[in-house]
């Protein structure tokens, strides 16, 4: 049953790449050959390339050629070394290239088009063709011995199994429907069997399958293996095998079924297949080279080679910034818009408060008003009362307004934060979220609260980063926008409608659109209407509704509403109307008409800032530029700007803060983050209170981060400078909650628009995102002065992308451009970044840092600010933590002292390379020094990493006019610290006071609650 069903899928699958997908690559090919040129018209430098990052290669039958891909280009190499020739263009991310038997041809995976397909390209680079087509992957390619086939990996029968391809019909089979994983196959030279890896519950391992159907486990192994090929004679296979801390090259006597490793342990071997020169000596890629090696010998020869590629060093006017008061702001951090079900009134919250506003009215009125953070209004379906959180309690919790009285009452406190509240249709229950004890990215367990008796009930197991519930007419179903996986192998998926019976019956997904994502997991729908007949959601950045039946059943094709960027959809009472964002206005729109009307508002808000002159006597200065303290000096600061920074002279007039024993630091960058709201007000403070006063926000739901940078600049919540772009821009699969699925250029382009008017400070692109989208991207991003980030280097380099985030990271390959398995990196990583002067955030704490930097130092959870802001349960589980990932993660701390070596090299060798974590993976805030204690202590002066992680955290951000030294003119974001951290780097979170915008803070008032 469980075969027939996943062939049936497969089958309708195929009917729809066949009718839909068979222009997709001709027509990205032609855009992408105008959107070239015209990046490469730009300043370049040529970079010459000796060594690859996971490099796989494959030599031709003839013996004479290499075939090699380095930084997502197909390169041939003479098998003497040398000069290597490219075959691709290297905007496909082209990789794991084969020979075809005859020499004449190249085939590999190649994600041209959002997708990893096999594509093939003749010996001298001519005739680039696509083979598979489609919205699933391909990889990992082999040909059969007689040129006639093609085998490879592919998600198109529901997880990855072993797919054969006759070439010349193009007629698919699927050889494996075990439903583990199955992957890189290849070919015996007689053509057969085929050996291939199976990730299968019972028996992971490598298996034989033969002509005749049967398979054969033949190494039983729980490590992570790839890359299995036969010897000539078909007497054994060698295999790559990830064990540990340790990547080797191993080998199987198919006879015995005896294996044994072929490299030594201090090889850093990559997860690709070997390939014969004869039956005695064999190349493989490990240690950044090419090598070939004779059988029973223990030192191999390394193949020198040269590949030339050219970077680009974007230089265009960046986002000019006005931090000053004195000219009023649109509010534009609209977050949660809730209409009200006579459509008459609008609830949302911004600066951290509620407000709503009357139709007709232009200005919003607060319903609530104080230092604590408000968010997520509903309104009951009576439209008497209004849900919504607050931490004003401690952790954000549910509350209740009564709209008639204004009385506010707690309805619900839990231990952990909670999200996203819902009403049931007869106003009787709200459904909500409770986050898990660490907060992290919103994962939450699915409850209902009776509102008369506040009785708590569990429905749902923990669900990774849902959006907000919906519920039936009924009150039996609660739909939500959930995560459906491709395979187990790689995490990626599309957003589908996730129907929860409260009858316990199984959950189901369904889709109005086939193999395609709704929006971002966040309040953009499914919005159930009210009568129960329609759903309303957004896809493609449009807003949507579909027809269903009572259960959630899809019943009729999706009908769209809108033409222009679509946000948070919600119903009035009749079903008659929906409201939701338009970008930065709030509009209405008749669902049976289509006819749309703009909701006119007038909100302002502008900086805090101080007006009195402070004198700060301090014994030593960090300026942000030089190694030496300033000693014994005066920072007069007016307003919110040093006036000047004068030697010592005491009755200065101002309000004077004697910091006369103390080190004054400029305010720290932290580079990488992502928050919601969930962490409540003290986010802020947390922040501040570890010196920390300017954030880059590399990934959020715009709305929460918008209305976060306004509410914090605007001193209705106390907190840091916000530099924040939206949702991560992903490709056609995604992941988290926050990332954004483009399908079109349409939709891009909506939502480069969005950038623009809400003011983006930097665009992040994600992993899935294919080169020819993000070079449009960046194009677009420069025209508006902002600068763009991912997690790739090559070729995003070539066309002027700003910064990169990682020195590991999630990657769509499964293993890593930028570092090994071992954690090393080769000289072509760190040429290029040199060369290109591409900024790298490595988030050196995130890949095992953090813990080991715990280990080192006795007092590291004795922190001051860490134990006021992080429960005991939680930091109790942060320490049980390190001995479990290294468990889950072999050489995660082990191999941890490489990573250290490569940032190093990479400062030592002129990177621009600056300071971030990627928290909350590990703790807000304490996060950023565990980074600057990491790069200390790999060898990395304090001066030069406090350096990263002030001046040049402003440069690449763009703000060092105004921010990263201590300078006449400069804002005046300081922190004022006990002991040395030019000397010592702990001593950076002995924060005494900060200083943000001209408002000083002490260490005591940032702890305590308001």
């Amino acid at each position: 049953m469980i075969r027939a069903i996943r062939l049936l899928r497969s089958f309708s699958r195929n009917i729809h790449i066949n009718h839909v997908f068979a222009l997709t690559a001709l027509s990205g090919a032609f855009v992408f050959s105008g959107n070239y040129v015209q990046a490469a018209a730009a300043d370049s430098t040529k970079v010459t390339l000796t060594e690859g990052t996971n490099m796989a290669t494959d030599l031709s039958p003839d013996k004479k050629s290499i075939a090699v891909d380095i930084q997502g280009t197909i390169w041939s190499i003479p098998i003497a070394g040398g000069d290597a020739k490219p075959l691709t263009d290297g905007m496909g991310d082209d990789r794991q290239p084969r020979w075809s038997p005859d020499g004449s041809r190249v085939a590999f995976q190649s994600f041209r088009d959002g997708y990893y397909h096999i594509w093939a390209v003749n010996k001298d680079g001519s005739g680039l063709t696509q083979l598979t087509f489609g919205v699933f992957d391909e990889r990992e390619p082999e040909w059969s011995p007689d040129g006639k086939f093609l085998v490879f990996s592919s998600d198109r029968g529901g997880n990855y199994d072993i797919w054969k391809m006759e070439l010349s019909t193009r007629t698919l089979t699927q050889l494996t429907i075990d439903p583990g994983n199955d992957y890189c196959p290849a070919y015996a030279s007689d053509g057969s069997k085929i050996a291939f890896v199976s990730e299968r519950t019972s028996a992971p391992g490598i298996y034989i399958l033969t002509n005749d159907g049967s398979q054969k486990l033949i190494v039983k192994n729980t490590a992570k293996l790839s890359a299995p090929a036969f010897n000539p004679a078909g007497t054994r296979i060698y295999f790559n095998s990830l064990t540990g801390a340790f990547s080797d090259l191993e080998e199987v006597d198919l006879a015995t079924g005896n294996a044994k490793p072929l490299t030594q342990p201090s090889e850093d071997v990559f997860p690709f297949r070997a390939s014969w020169i004869s039956p005695l000596e064999y190349l493989y890629s490990a240690d950044g080279k090419i090598k070939r090696v004779k059988l029973g010998e223990k030192t191999s020869q390394a193949i020198d080679f040269k590949a030339i590629v050219t970077v680009t060093t974007p230089v265009y006017k960046r986002k000019t910034y006005d931090f000053d008061s004195g000219k009023p702001k649109t509010v534009k951090g609209i977050k949660g818009l809730n209409v009200s079900p006579d459509g008459k009134r609008f609830v949302f919250s911004a600066l951290g408060d509620l407000w709503i506003l009357d139709k007709g009215a232009t200005v919003p009125k607060p319903i609530t008003k104080d230092a604590n953070l408000d968010a997520d209004p509903t309104w009951s379906p009576d439209g008497n009362f209004i849900a919504f959180l607050t931490d004003r309690s401690g952790t954000m919790n549910l509350w209740v307004h009564d709209v008639k009285t204004g009385k506010q009452s707690e309805l619900v406190k839990l231990d952990y934060d909670i999200n996203y509240p819902a009403w049931s249709p007869d106003g009787s229950k709200i459904a909500f979220y409770q986050a898990d004890p660490r907060n992290s990215w919103g994962r939450g367990t699915l409850q209902t609260v009776e509102v008369k008796t506040g009785k708590v009930e569990k429905i749902h197991e923990s669900l990774f980063v849902p959006s907000q519930p919906s519920w039936s007419h009924d009150g039996k179903t609660i739909a939500v926008s959930g995560l459906e996986v491709y395979s187990t192998r790689y995490r990626e998926g599309i957003n589908k409608i996730l129907l929860i019976s409260l009858d316990k019956k199984p959950d189901r997904f369904v889709s109005p659109l086939a193999e395609r994502s709704l929006g971002m997991r966040a309040k953009n729908g499914p919005a159930w209407s009210p009568d129960g007949k329609s759903m309303a959601y957004v896809q493609d950045g449009l807003l949507w509704v579909i027809a269903v039946d009572p259960s959630g059943t899809i019943v009729g094709p999706p009908r769209g509403l809108t033409h222009e960027l679509s946000e948070v959809p919600s119903w009035t009472a009749d079903s008659k109307t929906l409201v939701y964002m338009a970008t930065d206005t709030i509009k209405q729109i008749n669902v049976s008409d289509g006819k749309i009307e703009s909701i006119p508002m007038t909100f302002k808000w502008d900086y805090k800032q101080p007006k009195e002159t402070v004198i700060i006597h301090a014994g030593k200065v960090f300026d942000g530029r030089n190694k030496e303290y300033i000693k014994n000096v005066d920072i007069i600061v007016e307003g919110n700007r040093i006036k000047e920074i004068v030697p010592h002279k005491a009755g200065r007039p101002g309000k004077l803060v004697d910091a006369s024993d103390k080190t004054i630091i400029p305010g720290l960058f932290e580079m990488h983050t992502h928050q919601h709201a969930m962490t409540g007000e003290k986010l802020g403070r947390l922040w501040l209170s570890f010196g920390i006063t300017s954030l880059r926000e590399t990934g959020a739901d715009p709305y929460d981060a918008l209305e976060r940078k306004e509410s914090w600049d605007a001193g209705t919540l106390t907190g840091p400078r916000e530099f924040f772009t939206g949702g991560l821009t992903d490709g056609s699969r995604i992941y988290y909650g926050l990332a954004n699925s483009i399908h079109s250029t349409a939709q891009l382009d909506l939502e480069l628009e969005r950038a623009s008017r809400l003011g983006y400070d930097m665009i992040k692109t994600y992993v899935r995102m294919p080169d020819i989208l993000q070079l449009r991207i960046t194009n677009y991003a420069h025209k508006i002065g902002v600068p763009v980030s991912s997690h790739e280097i090559f070729p995003a380099m070539r066309y002027g992308v700003d910064a990169v985030e990682h020195i590991g990271g999630t990657s769509r390959r499964g293993y890593s451009p930028k570092i090994s398995a071992m954690n090393f990196t080769y000289q072509d990583v760190t040429e290029l970044l040199v060369k290109s002067k591409m900024n790298i955030t490595p988030t050196a704490s995130l890949q095992g840092g953090f813990y080991v930097m715990a280990g080192k130092n006795p007092g590291y959870y004795e922190n001051k600010q860490f134990k006021a802001f992080y429960s005991e349960e939680f930091r109790k589980a942060l320490k049980d933590g390190a001995s479990q990932i290294e468990k889950m993660f072999p050489g995660y701390t082990a191999n941890f002292g490489t990573i250290q070596k490569t940032v190093k090299n990479l400062l030592a060798s002129g990177a621009r390379v600056t300071a971030g974590t990627d928290s909350p993976f590990i703790p807000y805030a304490m996060s950023l020094h565990s980074e600057l204690q990491c790069w200390v202590d790999g060898g990395i002066t304090p001066f030069e990493t406090l350096r990263s992680a002030t001046l040049w955290s402003a440069e690449a951000v763009g703000v060092s006019k105004d921010l990263g030294t201590l300078e006449k003119g400069k804002l005046a974001d300081l922190v004022i610290v006990e002991g040395d951290p030019l000397v010592k780097i702990e001593d950076a979170w002995n924060v005494k006071h900060v200083m943000k915008n001209g408002i000083l803070f002490s260490i005591d008032e940032l702890l305590k609650k308001p």
